[in-house]
């Protein structure tokens, strides 16, 4: 069902600090920062051969992502994205295993302006799972 790995997102408490050091230390490719209200989010990619690292900073004190920068005020891994052929059925087959979709459950626009579902991490051995319709 799972298709590649899309991107790691990591949430940061300074995304132009954060971009800088994957620019200048690691000599990596990243886009410009894109604020996504709809998420709560800025977010920025670093693009690898063969997958991306998403770069979160929280849009406010009511982003989903500021609760864990509280927790983690140095930032860290937040979750893992893999590709779906078909989110809806993914997401049926997921229910019908058990795996909990949290929210509504309908897919929203992501970053990338593709469906996407998060997984409840308990399910996924500790891990929050973006699903990302390819």
């Amino acid at each position: 069902m799972i298709g590649r790995l899309n991107h790691v997102a990591i949430v940061v408490p300074d995304i132009a600090a954060a971009s800088a050091t994957y620019r200048r230390t690691l000599g990596a490719g990243v886009s410009e920062p894109c604020p996504l209200p709809a998420h709560g989010v800025t977010v920025v990619f670093v693009e690898l051969p063969n997958t991306k690292i998403e770069l979160l900073e929280p849009l406010g004190p009511t982003s989903p992502v500021a609760r864990f920068l509280q927790r983690n005020p140095a930032g860290g891994m937040h979750h893992l994205c893999y590709e779906v052929d078909d989110i809806i059925a993914a997401r049926d087959k997921l229910r019908a295993e058990g795996a909990k979709v949290l929210g509504d459950g309908e897919p929203r626009l992501g970053a990338h302006d593709k469906p996407v579902l998060f997984l409840h991490p308990k399910d996924f051995c500790g891990t929050l799972i973006e699903l990302e319709q390819a």
